[in-house]
């Protein structure tokens, strides 16, 4: 069985889980790729490259050694991966550095990023062009620095052809479990999570916050009591003149207020919360889509097609086929 590689490129001040997520993903997938062909060996092969030799700290100050230096990278390389950290910047002015990672992934069948890695990769001109994502912090200094470039601030990971970007660091491995469910197949992909004990596989399109998370927490107390109602009422009426009546304001004040205190409009903080509760439910219950849309508050099947498909890019059935641990139907 021949091994793909992986090459991970690091610098001082990289974020450690970049790298030992990802790592552990493919590594757990190659094992059970070889184990399934009956060869011995991992299946896959690792590498770690920095710019010069000897051990590299990160920014949590554990060290690691690379096992290759980027003029010793030879031959054949499957995936190119940058990972991310504080010290990103510093490593794009690297000229060398840069250079190596732009020719290494001409030749590479595919090229990612994780986090802030995503400036190296704009940095050796793979961007332009491309809709990219990384960590919800950098993404408006990641547009103003490749401005040709499509920075989707939400998803936590983003495809583009060969080009495979993340959002930030445990974002990493739904991104290596996407490509080892690409090569391998989604059973696969499946067992590595369990092996890594993780609560589900994420899919790319799923927001990089919960919509709690995702609306700035308001000052005025009857305002995060209506943020904190929402979650379980969800079947409600949550329309303005309701929610304002809870909050007791006029709808013109509550939502002026409602706005400015959260930076999204009432609407919008229902849809991402009802889309989030059927996320949730498509992925741990056997629960029909229909009593999902009516316990998330929208009534119909047809209804949360629409709203959750615009949200999250598949509809609520292919989510549950492609990410549920079990699939059930409807």
């Amino acid at each position: 069985m021949t091994s793909r590689r992986i090459v991970f490129a690091v610098f001082p001040g990289f974020q450690l889980l970049d790298l030992a997520g990802p790592n552990e993903v493919f590594v757990q997938a190659g094992r059970l790729a070889a184990g399934a062909a009956g060869a011995a060996g991992q299946g896959v092969a690792v590498d770690t490259v920095a710019a010069a030799p000897g051990p590299v700290a990160s920014s949590g100050g554990i060290t690691v050694t690379p096992t290759l230096t980027a003029g010793e990278v030879t031959g054949p390389v499957d995936t190119l991966v940058a990972v991310g950290g504080r010290g990103v910047h510093q490593a794009c002015q690297d000229a060398e550095f840069v250079d190596w990672f732009a020719r290494t992934s001409r030749r590479a069948r595919r090229t990612a990023s994780v986090c802030s890695g995503a400036f190296l990769l704009g940095a050796a001109g793979l961007l332009e062009g491309r809709r990219v994502v990384t960590h919800w912090s950098a993404c408006d200094l990641l547009a103003q620095r490749h401005p040709a470039a499509a920075v989707d601030p939400d998803p936590i990971f983003v495809r583009d052809g060969d080009l495979w970007t993340s959002a930030g660091v445990t974002a990493g491995i739904d991104l290596a479990l996407a490509m080892v469910e690409a090569d391998d197949g989604p059973e696969v992909a499946r067992a590595v999570a369990r092996q890594l004990v993780m609560f589900v596989q994420r899919p790319g399109g799923q927001a990089q916050f919960s919509a709690q998370l995702a609306a700035r927490r308001p000052e005025r107390q009857p305002l995060r009591d209506v943020l904190d109602w929402v979650a379980d009422h969800l079947a409600d009426d949550l329309g303005v003149p309701a929610l304002a009546a809870r909050a007791g304001m006029s709808e013109r004040h509550f939502t002026r207020v409602f706005r400015a205190e959260t930076g999204r409009t009432p609407a919008a903080f229902v849809e991402s919360a009802r889309v989030e509760a059927a996320r949730r439910l498509l992925e741990s219950t056997g629960t029909t889509v229909e009593a999902v849309a009516r316990a998330c508050g929208y009534g119909t099947r047809e209804t949360l097609q629409r709203s959750f498909k615009r949200a999250v890019q598949v509809t609520p059935g292919e989510y549950r086929r492609r990410f549920a641990p079990h699939s059930a139907a409807g």
